[in-house]
């Protein structure tokens, strides 16, 4: 089962994007630590802190198991308490929602685990073979050439 592995690394604030068979990852939590090791990031420790599944839905954290459930919810993952109302959205205070969710453990049908790292050193694009992105330079408008100023002629005095 290849899982698509969204690695974020808080002190740069960037984030790379993988596609692994990682079957190890099939059992762990939100929450816990595992090696990076199992995904080819060796020297690395790292923390899953969510997914989604096939459908699109997001993993939750109080939630145990794999299974998907509506749940009544108030607040957090997969929960968005706003109102539109005349095409502006309102915050509704108390509003609380039914919604599908998904269980805390990775599973076959868990399409995207994101993963931050936690410990280690290095520079994550060069272990993972991710090819630095080029910076697009704008080709820079053409100036029209100056034309040289005449000198103003000031208007002659009829008295002279």
């Amino acid at each position: 089962m290849a899982f698509k592995i969204v690695i974020s690394e808080p002190k740069s604030k960037k984030a790379w994007q993988i596609e692994k068979d990682a079957p190890s990852l099939i059992g762990k939590k939100i929450g816990e630590k595992i090696d990076g090791s199992l995904i080819g990031l060796s020297g690395f420790t790292l923390q899953i802190t969510g997914g989604s599944d096939k459908e699109g839905f997001p993993m939750r954290y109080d939630l145990d198991g794999v299974a998907r459930k509506k749940a009544l919810l108030t607040k957090g993952v997969g929960f968005r308490g706003t109102k539109k109302i005349r095409k502006v959205k309102y915050k509704v205070k108390g509003m609380r929602k039914r919604k599908y969710i998904r269980g805390n453990t990775v599973s076959d049908s868990i399409i995207q685990v994101n993963l931050k790292v936690v410990e280690g050193e290095g520079d994550i694009p060069v272990i993972l073979g991710i090819p630095p992105k080029e910076k697009k330079e704008e080709p820079k408008p053409e100036e029209k050439p100056k034309e040289e100023q005449k000198p103003k002629e000031e208007p002659k005095k009829e008295g002279e």
